[in-house]
């Protein structure tokens, strides 16, 4: 038997007026995944407890099977894990967004929020601007001065680590307060002058570089300025091998979903291509988790797409992102484990809602999918949040997903 877990992050939504009252996963034409809901089981599930803030890093633990009500120290040391960070007794790690702010006049502080992915800079682009800056010698001396070190990663997404300091900090998502003005979320608390201190000296650099030159003259936003936020120390979690007795890899472009699966002892194979955005390389993603169920019995694979477009609130990328899951995820993925030749398992879900209306993440809960191809039910429900709310395989704790499809 061989199992997959298939992770549409943030695609579950509410009604859009745009899309004439339907969600996203409605609207879209995903003949594929309705095909499987309609001959497996369709449900519910809530991915993030009551009490805990709604996020990929608190739902995918969760899924995983890791109840973020015990284990849960900050997302930033999740991210670290997968960027390769070995963090020590001491060190803080922080989430680092290279994000997109106004530039009006020269208070950093009197700034709104544009971006939280600065204008969905590409890899290239946003490692060049965060080497430079690193090597820019003001900024390093700052650095140098606070013990801050840098990881870059190939997206807006970073991790930035203090040796020795203190995560009471009050620090916020920048995808909560998009076009909000930003003084009132930057850092409070214990080292919040340093933190602030850094976010406007990379403000008052980026916004000169050349790349953000260009940027402009494109009709793009500027990546012009960090943002911390999600911090928290070191986190240990059990083996996910001797909990479920299946071990395997996870296909992801986004350090958060590769560090749960490093600190849970799974692989983490990175594919040539894969963004974290709509354009990422799903031909590759799929062929990676066809060929880790060539050594493994389970294998991951998390698509990021949806979750940007409820972001940007565009929500017909979001559909189209919810298409794309269908026709060059699900197809060849389903081709390719028929052609093996053994039974599988299939769940699918959203690790959370991101809705067009809010642009963030919302803990309401989820639609889920578990199809075996061993067992057909003529159920005949489609995959959207509709049908999972009118049956009644509910599940109110998220841990109970990985032994529902390893049939536990």
């Amino acid at each position: 038997m061989k199992y997959v877990l298939v992770i549409g992050d943030g695609m579950a939504d509410f009604p859009v007026e745009e899309l004439s009252g339907k969600t996203p996963l409605q609207a879209a034409k995903k003949p594929v995944i309705d095909r499987l809901a309609g001959q497996g089981l369709v449900g519910e599930v809530r991915t993030v407890p009551r009490g805990v803030p709604a996020g990929s890093d608190t739902a995918i633990l969760n899924i995983f099977g890791y109840d973020p009500r015990l284990v849960y120290t900050g997302r930033s040391p999740l991210e670290a894990a997968g960027s390769g960070v070995k963090m020590e007794k001491g060190n803080i790690s922080f989430r680092c967004n290279l994000a997109a702010i106004t530039e009006d006049g020269d208070e950093y502080e009197g700034q709104t929020m544009l971006s939280h992915s600065g204008g969905a800079i590409d890899g290239q682009d946003a490692m060049q601007l965060m080497n430079d800056l690193i090597a820019e010698p003001s900024f390093a001396a700052l650095l140098e001065k606070h013990g801050m070190s840098f990881t870059v990663n190939p997206s807006y997404r970073h991790i930035a680590v203090l040796k020795t300091g203190s995560d009471k900090v009050e620090t916020t998502p920048p995808h909560d307060i998009l076009t909000r003005p930003i003084e009132q979320y930057l850092p409070k608390g214990e080292g919040d002058k340093m933190l602030r201190e850094i976010m406007s000296a990379s403000w008052r650099i980026l916004k000169k570089h050349p790349i953000n030159n260009e940027r402009r003259a494109a009709g793009k936003m500027p990546a012009n300025s960090l943002w911390f936020w999600g911090q928290g120390s070191a986190v240990q979690l059990d083996e996910f091998e001797k909990k479920y007795g299946h071990s395997g890899d996870a296909i992801t472009a986004v350090p958060l979903v590769a560090g749960i699966a490093e600190l849970a002892g799974l692989k983490h194979t990175p594919v040539d291509g894969a963004t974290g955005e709509i354009d990422t390389n799903y031909v590759g993603k799929v062929q990676a988790a066809l060929n880790a169920l060539k050594k493994y019995d389970f294998a991951a694979l998390h698509i990021e797409a949806p979750d940007e477009c409820g972001h940007a609130g565009n929500a017909k990328e979001k559909v189209r992102a919810i298409e794309l899951i269908d026709s060059e995820v699900f197809a060849p993925l389903l081709k390719g484990l028929d052609n093996m030749g053994e039974r599988y398992r299939i769940l699918f879900l959203s690790d959370h809602y991101t809705p067009i209306c809010t642009r963030t993440h919302d803990g309401t809960p989820v639609p889920y999918l578990l199809y075996d191809s061993g067992v057909k039910t003529q159920r005949g429900l489609p995959y959207c949040e509709e049908s999972a709310a009118a049956v009644v395989n509910r599940l109110e704790e998220g841990t109970a997903l990985m032994p529902l499809l390893f049939g536990l």
